[in-house]
């Protein structure tokens, strides 16, 4: 994909942060749009459709995790990077970002040229995504990657960003088990630091959320999606 036609929203109260931003983005040679607040990111977003988002969390009419949660919520951009870009150190906030489907949390202040070099990390793995089949089913369990919907028995089952991922991802795969750090990899890539129990507490959810028996847990080994 061309530069020019990578898009990138960032959302940040912060006029000096957006001057800066603006002005090395643009450098760059990407698509760029910015605004002030959560509800107008939404409302853009659904317009712009970004390939990545840069996401403040303290912010006027909406924060950031709230935004962040509805634009999971737009089966057009299933696909778009999310990356949060705060003041906000703390293990909460930063949880509350990935259970709303963050791809990644960086801290402020801004370290310029490493942010602008995990925005060209972003590009390229986006840019080097293989076709994969859009549409999974095994048994009762239909995994539709197009509107990241899953449906058991024909009933339409919720999940977010990396819920969903998690899921697919294991079911594209059945019977092989996968560790930890191979699904950290795979889903959360290999430039964002995250917890092995982030593996755990995502596997947990999908558990509660779809039933117990379609992913086994292979004792100090990994996981695996059951297919007989």
């Amino acid at each position: 994909m061309n530069k020019k036609k990578y898009r990138i929203l960032v959302v940040d109260d912060d006029k000096d942060i957006l001057e800066l931003l603006r002005y090395n983005i643009e450098k760059e040679g990407y698509r760029l749009k910015t605004c002030k607040d959560g509800l107008t990111a939404v409302e853009l977003a659904k317009d712009f459709m970004p390939h990545l988002v840069l996401l403040d969390i303290m912010m006027p009419l909406q924060d950031g995790v709230e935004t962040c949660r509805q634009l999971r919520e737009l089966p057009e951009l299933a696909d778009t990077h999310i990356i949060f870009l705060t003041a906000r150190a703390e293990e909460y906030s930063e949880i509350a970002a990935f259970d709303v489907g963050a791809d990644d949390y960086i801290t402020k202040p801004i370290k310029l040229r490493a942010l602008m070099s995990r925005i060209k990390a972003v590009y390229k793995k986006t840019s080097k995504e293989k076709k994969v089949p859009d549409v999974v089913e095994i048994n009762d369990l239909v995994i539709d990657k197009n509107s990241y919907v899953v449906r058991r028995n024909n009933k339409e089952i919720p999940l977010p960003k990396k819920e969903f991922e998690l899921l697919y991802f294991l079911a594209l795969n059945p019977n092989r088990v996968f560790g930890r750090d191979e699904l950290l990899h795979q889903i959360w890539g290999a430039d964002v630091y995250v917890l092995a129990r982030t593996v755990d507490v995502h596997i947990r959810k999908v558990r509660e959320k779809i039933g117990d028996h379609y992913i086994s847990t292979v004792k100090g080994v990994g996981y695996k999606f059951d297919q007989p």
